[in-house]
């Protein structure tokens, strides 16, 4: 029941744009991601079909309950796949419906012609599916009937090698060089350059060049069943996305603010940066998302993390627990357009209107975490490799905030800048496949100046709603209400 309950669980991810196909099942829990992925993916490149068949043999009308991604998933493996080798209640209520899910499958086939079952996908779906999981960095295992198994290796398509950050709250880089040598691996010391990541191969693997606590090994190496995986003491993070929590700059003792935490990855890293001293504030609105970050924030050993299922953008800052916040971490959801590792169906275009409703949101809470009062450094992060979502949403927060936050150049050794949208914006970084050996990222990182103000000279609607740190806060204070409260006090 487990694999079908988390097949369904990345389905409705995928739907909700909560990330890539692969991300979401690294970061599901479910002990098995290579049967995982191959059922989802499988599944996803029979969607049309299955949704034909679902509506044809009124399966969702007959089971109320059900929904449509687990109905999807279960079908899948009844009637393509594995033939519902597991699923407990799942299993018995698909099987039910078996012989009305097959005459619908039969008359499918007669009204197409086709007497196979790949030949009802239409012809970009029917083609071998080998380059697809290449494209994934596996291949599909030649043993499996039916269905796709992901058990093989196949060489990617993309140069990313696999990324290794030790935990050092459960171990140390130097055991755990040691671990991988008893294991077999050649370790080949501390890369010179970003080319010589390109050069490994086989079982050797490099300490990065620029981050002092990741390894890097070649780009197929699965580590999800190894012992230091399972038990905490290494986290497979790509190389990009542990710039944020590297670059927040903050120190063992810090309060610290991850304003869209889930998976949990950077909030890992930040509680290994402060040495699990000082306090992390961590938020997220799902609650699917909150109980995985849990499990994963557990396994690395993480305490002094407060988890919320929250909005961000409904914390207060002016909310005393937060009076000593000094460092905000801001990731917060974009169209993850830097994501390499994207599987079959993950290839919609994004429309015009999703792209600036996602820069919108990104400008809101961006201006809401720089409200903070005790805030001193603030790292803004996403996947994305669009203007609009990077040096466009600082470049406008900043204007918002005249003074009051200026622009870090940030890691000034890294080799790809931000794009040249305003004076500036070399300040920012970006990362890339061909330059970074990494996904797609941009990274900005804003201060407070000495002299700056405490709020911006124009707030979007949202924030001019709550007044600004400073301003009267009894019930009912507006700012005309105030300036005759000023004016009274003066006569």
């Amino acid at each position: 029941m487990a694999l079908y309950s988390a097949a369904a669980a990345v389905l409705a991810g995928l739907e909700r744009g909560e990330g890539g196909l692969k991300s979401l099942v690294y970061n599901s829990g479910f002990p098995h991601v290579r049967q995982l992925y191959a059922l989802v993916s499988e599944t996803l490149r029979y969607a049309s079909v299955l949704e034909k068949l679902l509506d044809g043999a009124a399966l969702l009308q007959a089971e109320k309950k059900l929904a449509p991604q687990l109905a999807k998933v279960l079908v899948y493996d009844l009637l393509f796949g594995q033939g519902l080798k597991c699923g407990g209640r799942w299993k018995a209520l698909a099987r039910r419906h078996r012989a009305r899910l097959e005459a619908e499958l039969a008359r499918m086939k007669v009204r197409h012609k086709v007497s196979r079952n790949e030949d009802l996908l239409a012809p970009e779906k029917a083609v071998n599916t080998a380059g697809e999981w290449a494209r994934a960095g596996w291949a599909p295992c030649a043993g499996s009937s039916g269905g796709l198994c992901l058990t093989c290796p196949a060489p990617a398509a993309s140069q990313v090698p696999r990324y290794v950050r030790v935990n050092t709250l459960k171990t140390c880089v130097d055991d755990v060089i040691d671990f991988f040598k008893r294991q077999g691996y050649a370790y080949l010391g501390k890369a010179a350059s970003v080319e010589e990541l390109k050069t490994l191969s086989g079982k050797e693997f490099l300490l990065d060049l620029h981050l002092p606590e990741l390894l890097v090994f070649p780009s197929q190496t699965d580590l999800h069943d190894n012992l230091l995986y399972t038990s905490g003491h290494i986290i497979l993070q790509d190389k990009a996305s542990c710039l944020p929590a590297f670059l927040l700059g903050a120190v063992a003792g810090s309060h610290v603010i991850d304003a869209c935490a889930a998976p949990g990855n950077k909030t890992s890293h930040l509680a290994a940066i402060l040495k699990n001293k000082g306090q992390i504030f961590a938020f997220d609105v799902d609650p699917k998302r909150i109980a995985t970050m849990n499990t994963l924030l557990t396994r690395a050993g993480v305490t002094g993390c407060q988890l919320a299922q929250q909005d961000f953008l409904t914390v207060d800052p002016r909310d005393p627990k937060y009076s000593s916040v000094t460092h905000i971490l801001l990731d917060p959801s974009c169209s993850g357009s830097g994501m390499v590792t994207r599987g079959p169906g993950e290839e919609a275009p994004l429309s015009a209107e999703r792209l600036q409703a996602l820069a919108g949101f990104q400008r809101r809470v961006l201006n809401h975490a720089l409200r903070f009062p005790a805030l001193q450094r603030l790292v803004y992060s996403t996947c994305s490799l669009h203007q609009e979502e990077n040096e466009h949403v600082v470049q406008a927060v900043l204007q918002e905030w005249g003074s009051a936050f200026r622009l870090v150049t940030a890691f000034p050794s890294w080799p790809c800048r931000g794009l040249a949208a305003f004076s500036g914006a070399e300040s920012c970084l970006r990362a890339s496949p061909a330059e970074t050996l990494t996904h797609g990222f941009f990274v900005a990182v804003l201060e407070r100046c000495k002299e700056g103000a405490a709020a911006p000279s124009s707030l979007p609607a949202a924030a001019k709603e709550s007044p600004q740190p400073g301003e009267g806060t009894e019930p009912g204070a507006t700012p005309k209400k105030r300036k005759k409260k000023k004016q009274k006090m003066k006569e």
